[in-house]
């Protein structure tokens, strides 16, 4: 007598509450599935977007703000920080490095970025195509912003005022791409990456003297205009500490300053997770819920069938099978519902991973993928296969004590 086939024949001859227990325990499994994909990414993702980072300094404001904006590049700036002040900063001795951002226009819903070369290496970028240039108004693509607005090197372009495509176009300055960089899987594939002289350029601010520093020392920010420049202005400041000892002096020195403020990337990523905790334990109950919804369903299927058929299973106790295999037959039910449903959810939760970038393009800048497997996406499984053992295991021991005499004579 072979089981599996057993097994299937049962299974097959309902076919609306097969597949409904294997949806119901695959919509749980899917759900649990993707909260464990999309963190294990999202935490991958701020690790390696925030590496080399230690502070950020920027306009009075929202520190979460200041995050998101110059490290995430998914908010607008909190205002901007005088060049002097930012160069006060860079030159303290507990900073090792100091890295200038000017933020404020995109296109084509990429952000341009007005910064130095020393960003890029921040993530270990390599040139794909082109020549990375410093002249004003040459720009490099990230590897996403390059395939998704069909630009090569020799390109041009007008950049938009703000993050949208409908803010004011800067039409009387274009932008030509001289490079486009590998990909680095971080949040640099979706930046376009300019000098901070071209932002200046592109909104006025006076740059016929720029590259012409005679008097005094040239920025160490931006080495084009002199040290000291008050004229000038940038949307925040990169910092990298010199030793542990920046983390408890450098906050609360730039904290004093009246227009300034800092923000660690460490502390304000740990308390957004913690933010976005609450609705993931929201969603992970809900998921739980259809799973024990889905168990008990099994169990009451199986519990159900089991009375139903308990003339074939006298007839197969009587026919020479054994009390271990009619036990291992209802076990084998349970367990090939459970896995089934379990094998379901992770496909679906990988299609929705796939699938979700295709119609949202926040998703597709995202950067997370459908095709990462996880170690953890095994334990789900075998929870599931458990799960079913568990459901099937009481009607199991029924099946085991079924009396031949009394059911056959029953049905006489």
């Amino acid at each position: 007598m072979n089981l599996w086939l057993l097994v299937w024949h049962y299974l097959s001859s309902r076919p609306l509450n097969t597949a409904l227990n294997i949806f119901l325990l695959g919509l749980g499994i899917a759900v649990v599935t993707l909260l464990i994909l999309v963190n294990h990414q999202l935490q991958e993702k701020v690790t390696s977007n925030s590496r080399g980072i230690d502070l950020v300094v920027g306009a009075k404001g929202s520190p979460m703000q200041l995050i998101l904006c110059n490290i995430f590049h998914i908010d607008f700036p909190t205002g901007n920080i005088s060049l002097r002040d930012a160069e006060r900063i860079a030159k303290n001795r507990l900073v090792k490095k100091a890295i200038p951002m000017a933020l404020g226009d995109s296109y084509g819903g990429y952000r341009i970025v007005g910064t130095t070369p020393a960003y890029a290496a921040l993530y270990d970028a390599s040139i794909a195509e082109g020549s990375a240039s410093s002249e004003p108004m040459a720009v490099t693509l990230g590897y996403a912003a390059a395939r998704g607005l069909a630009l090569s090197p020799g390109s041009t372009f007008a950049s938009d005022h703000g993050l949208t495509q409908s803010g004011h176009a800067h039409d009387e300055h274009k932008f030509k791409v001289t490079a486009v960089l590998a990909r680095t899987n971080t949040v640099l594939d979706n930046l376009i990456l300019t000098s901070v002289e071209s932002i200046w350029k592109v909104h006025d601010m006076e740059t016929a003297d720029l590259g012409n520093v005679q008097d005094g020392v040239a920025s160490p920010l931006v080495p084009s205009v002199a040290a000291g420049d008050s004229t000038r202005e940038i949307t925040s400041l990169l910092i990298q500490y010199r030793s542990a000892m920046g983390a408890i002096q450098m906050p609360r020195w730039v904290n004093g300053q009246s227009r300034l403020q800092a923000a660690s990337p460490a502390f304000e990523t740990a308390r957004l997770f913690s933010i976005v905790g609450a609705g993931v334990s929201v969603l992970r109950g809900f998921a739980f819920i259809l799973i024990f919804i889905s168990a008990l369903s099994i169990f009451i299927a199986l519990y159900n069938s089991l009375k139903e058929r308990k003339y074939d299973l006298a007839i197969m106790r009587s026919m020479g099978a054994s009390r271990s295999k009619i036990f291992f037959s209802v076990l084998l039910e349970g367990t090939a519902l459970s896995f089934s449903g379990a094998l379901l959810g992770l496909v679906l939760a990988h299609l929705a991973l796939f699938l979700v970038p295709l119609f949202l393009d926040e998703a597709a800048r995202s950067g997370i993928s459908a095709w990462i497997f996880l170690p953890e996406e095994g334990i789900v499984l075998a929870a599931g296969v458990l799960l079913g053992i568990v459901c099937a295991a009481l009607p199991a021991v029924q099946a085991y004590r079924t009396d031949i005499s009394r059911v056959l004579s029953s049905a006489d």
